[in-house]
């Protein structure tokens, strides 16, 4: 036996397969019926054969018996030759018999064991004892008799050797002896079908459960056999817990959004009151990297509760039905404000004609202002941006085309947590922008890729499945 077979076999009862055990089980009750079925077969048949033996020995001996006649002399007695014949009929047995009266023997066999108890009445009395080295079935009948002028009690046993019998005992025995190996064959592949059949509940529920996916966190409805109630009220009961887990994740997300964005707000516009008041070139100087900071930080905590956001999301995907192109005017509008600061122009095409998704609105949102933001960032003072929506076979492309610094290295690597280009040092950032656009597009099942333009800057293509 190898190790890793050695180490299987040891492990403990409840860490193996149940199928095994199933089967295993099988298999020892079948071989224990297959023993049951031989023990009793063997006793059956050595009751049938000695049951048959004693109804031809019973029929002889009482035939022997109605032959025996008083007479003067004594007693005359007729061996009846059919009585002989039909005791040969069973089989090449040895025969032994005898007449005694009074307790001595008149004619047969000197020795022959006598009854265990004296026969009463016409019924023989049966019995198994030994003599010259057989062991024979013994019948007895008494009749009382007139002998001599004087009643006396005769009593006629007849013996046959059981060879015979017990050869055909021994072949019945041995055809059941086949008959139940061949069912303790045919008792392993059973045992499998019966495994295969007895654990498929198991697997239907094991598959629904998969097939379920990471978002689906609805109670499980399958139905299954009473014995697997326990373990779908336990799974239901665990998937009700991480349900509640997750909705308090939620709203600590949205509480710690509200809490750190609002002082940081505070800060910011203290800061920017302050600068605009004093005229001190070195307040002034201390004041404005203040705002740069709070800047940079209320940016990074935006983004990183965002991305939490959309991770807590895809795990919980809420889809609707959702116009791309009503949402992304929402949040171009929202945008357009810092654009008209830094003098960039947003050229939008492809908004007027309805573009229906299937999507989570919340993440959906986020994603195009983070795409939105990026662009406007990035892009030079007085640049343009140009932003068109289309159908392209089953899917809506959203292409945002801007004329910025564009980008440096693999492309890919920018989608990347924390990742950015080699020459946006000068601007603040998180480098988690682009990544959370990638991850609601894979949580959409839609594609983002960044290129760079032939002409300076950067061309974005978010893709979606239409409705």
């Amino acid at each position: 036996m190898t190790p890793r077979a050695l180490r299987r076999w040891l492990e403990p009862a409840r860490l193996r397969s149940l199928r095994r055990r199933l089967v295993w089980q099988f298999l020892v009750l079948s071989a224990l019926l297959v023993a049951g079925l031989f023990l009793t077969v063997g006793w059956v048949a050595e009751r049938a054969s000695r049951a048959s033996q004693d109804a031809v020995l019973g029929a002889a001996v009482t035939a022997i018996a109605e032959g025996i006649r008083s007479v003067d002399e004594g007693l005359e007695m007729d061996l009846p030759y059919a009585t002989f014949s039909m005791l040969g009929a069973m089989g090449d047995e040895r025969i032994f018999y005898a007449v005694t009266v009074g307790g001595q023997v008149v004619t047969g066999y000197e020795g022959l064991p006598p009854p265990p108890d004296v026969p009463d009445g016409v019924a023989p009395v049966f019995w198994r004892a030994d003599y010259q080295g057989a062991a024979l079935r013994l019948a007895s009948v008494a009749r009382p008799m007139l002998i001599d002028q004087r009643l006396s009690q005769v009593t006629v046993s007849l013996g046959q050797t059981r060879q015979g019998q017990a050869a055909i005992a021994r072949e019945t025995a041995l055809g059941a002896t086949w008959v139940a190996l061949a069912f303790l064959a045919l008792a392993l592949p059973v045992a499998l079908l019966a495994a295969q059949a007895v654990l498929a509940p198991v697997q239907r529920l094991a598959e629904v459960v998969s097939a379920r996916g990471p978002r689906d966190l609805s109670p499980v409805r399958h139905p299954a056999p009473r014995e697997l109630a326990p373990l779908l009220r336990a799974l239901n009961g665990l998937i009700a817990r991480l349900r509640a887990a997750l909705e308090l994740a939620e709203t600590f997300i949205f509480e710690a959004a509200h809490r750190i964005r609002t002082p940081l707000s505070l800060v910011r516009t203290e800061a920017e009151l302050a600068l605009s008041e004093t005229t001190d070139p070195a307040t002034r100087a201390r004041l404005r990297r203040m705002v740069r900071a709070i800047n940079e930080s209320s940016r990074s905590a935006s983004q990183i509760l965002d991305h939490a956001m959309v991770m807590y999301r895809s795990d919980q995907f809420d889809a609707g039905p959702v116009d791309l192109s009503v949402l992304t005017g929402s949040v171009l509008r929202a945008i357009r404000p810092l654009a008209e600061m830094r003098d960039i122009t947003i050229v939008a095409r492809g908004l007027d004609s309805a573009c229906p998704v299937v999507a989570d609105e919340r993440m959906l949102e986020i994603a195009l202002r983070n795409i939105l933001d990026n662009a406007v960032k990035y892009s030079d003072a007085d640049g343009r941006i140009t932003l068109d929506l289309a159908h392209q076979g089953r899917e809506a492309v959203l292409t945002l085309a801007d004329e910025g610094r564009g980008l440096q290295g693999d492309p890919s690597r920018l989608l990347d947590r924390f990742h950015r280009g080699a020459n946006v040092g000068d601007v603040a950032g998180s480098g988690l922008g682009l990544t959370i656009v990638a991850e609601v597009a894979a949580a959409h099942r839609g594609r983002f890729r960044l290129t760079p333009r032939d002409t300076g800057g950067t061309c974005a293509v978010l893709s979606l499945p239409l409705a």
